[in-house]
């Protein structure tokens, strides 16, 4: 395993690698992209209000409407070029990806991160299916990364809290610590630079290069439309794979639509209190009504006495 950034399994990294990318000013310019699934210009049109509303220029890419066999905004190659494009451009301070959906993890081996990392450090923007390149970029780029909401998937502006903290986290200063409000499966306290998103795509990458690198960190876990003997079928191949051993702790946000609540919990106990580090959720971050935007990559502090994840300043903000 190397260490020169040529794939996303070469940075496996401690948090203190990570860079944190400059915050953002009014008048840059932020390229809205759909690297997963298609999204149309009418749904588009909230996130375009909303950030040229707090002074940024919009770029959109070339074929952001495309579709490709229904499920995809485009063909392999369109949605690689499009996200390759809009990386590389000096003037893009910020990629947002307008939803998830599938096929992030069909472009994922096949970016150029030397020539993205030559870009400078830059915010990635997106969840759910986009947590494939979370991992990718994170890793190989050693960048703090945003796991947010989309845009094009349910409008930020419907939630004052949503929208204000996705604000913070690109305009700075960002907040440093979320209260968990949901129970507290195993107490204790735990360090590590944090790490996840979406539990079925982490499962589904396990034996890829973007595999999730869980060691001595903490794993944020979240998911939606998944009936909860299907999140048991993920959380068991992540144990059989050894990878929530190896957390320092674990934060779980929204189940949304993932059936009767009692039923998702008993879930996530049987699967994760015997793992011996602390488990809390609560984190408003995945497809639920409240999406916080929460930095991966960032150093995290999990206590349960009261249940809060605490981010500590960042290191270093380059620009």
């Amino acid at each position: 395993m190397t260490a020169d950034g040529a794939s996303p399994a070469a940075g496996r990294t401690s948090h203190q690698d990570r860079a944190h990318p400059p915050f953002l000013r009014r008048g840059d310019t932020v390229a809205l992209v759909a690297p997963a699934g298609p999204v149309t210009e009418r749904e588009t049109i909230p996130a375009r209000n909303l950030l040229e509303g707090w002074g940024l220029r919009v770029r959109t890419t070339p074929r952001l409407h495309a579709t490709h066999q229904g499920h995809l905004a485009g063909s392999d190659d369109e949605r690689l070029d499009d996200f390759t494009e809009a990386w590389l451009d000096p003037a893009v301070r910020a990629v947002v990806c307008a939803r998830g959906g599938y096929g992030s993890q069909r472009i994922a081996d096949r970016l150029d991160h030397r020539r993205l990392a030559a870009a400078g450090p830059k915010f990635l923007l997106g969840s759910s299916d986009i947590t494939c390149l979370h991992q990718a970029l994170g890793e190989s780029l050693r960048l703090v990364t945003l796991h947010g909401p989309m845009p094009g998937c349910r409008p930020v502006h419907e939630d004052d809290v949503t929208a204000g903290s996705l604000h913070a986290a690109l305009f700075g200063p960002p907040p440093r610590s979320f209260a968990l409000d949901g129970p507290v499966l195993v107490p204790g306290h735990a360090e590590g630079t944090l790490t996840g998103g979406n539990l079925t795509v982490l499962a589904s990458s396990l034996g890829t290069a973007t595999a999730p690198d869980t060691e001595g960190r903490v794993l944020l876990l979240e998911d939606v439309g998944e009936d909860p003997y299907r999140l048991d079928r993920s959380l068991t191949q992540l144990r059989r794979a050894d990878v929530l051993r190896r957390t320092a702790g674990v934060v779980l946000g929204d189940f949304t639509d993932c059936g009767p609540p009692d039923r998702v919990e008993a879930v996530l106990r049987d699967r994760l209190s015997d793992l011996g580090v602390p488990v809390a959720a609560g984190l408003p971050a995945g497809h639920g009504p409240r999406q916080l935007t929460i930095p991966l990559g960032a150093r995290a502090v999990l206590r349960t006495d009261p249940p809060r994840l605490t981010l500590p300043p960042c290191e270093r903000n380059p620009g």
